[in-house]
């Protein structure tokens, strides 16, 4: 994700699964080769959670997207919309400076860019939410 993502103490994400009533009778053993291991490693790594969670999720989810991926995803685009909430009132106190004073503020090209960033982190997050 991107750098001002603000990511998550690590005593308010599980890497485990919530636990249930009664526990969990059912095992499965999987044999994998080693380059799927390191895969699902490094798929689990990422995502943050253990192997066992991520085939799990992936298992049972209809599009093959871990609930962990869509919570991420949303994280961004909450992230997104506190940050765009911040350019949209720097950009109405210039709107404003401008009106009163007639004079066009020099900080505006890099809040229109910034605008532009944003635009486009927002598009990457929805194309990943939409990608098979």
């Amino acid at each position: 994700m991107s750098e001002d993502e603000v990511s998550r103490p690590r005593r308010f994400r599980r890497e485990r699964r919530e636990n249930v009533p009664g526990g969990r009778a059912g095992r499965h053993v999987v044999k994998v080769t080693p380059e799927e291991e390191s895969e699902l490693l490094r798929r689990a790594q990422e995502a943050r959670i253990t192997v066992a969670r991520l085939m799990v999720e992936s298992a049972l989810s209809d599009s093959g997207e871990t609930a962990t991926g869509r919570r991420d995803l949303a994280a961004e685009l909450f992230s997104a919309f506190r940050l765009l909430s911040a350019i949209s009132i720097n950009i109405n106190q210039m709107a404003k400076a401008t009106n009163a004073t007639g004079d066009i503020p020099a900080e505006l090209n890099g809040a229109l860019v910034s605008v532009r960033r944003l635009a486009d982190r927002i598009q990457g997050t929805l194309d990943e939410m939409s990608a098979p």
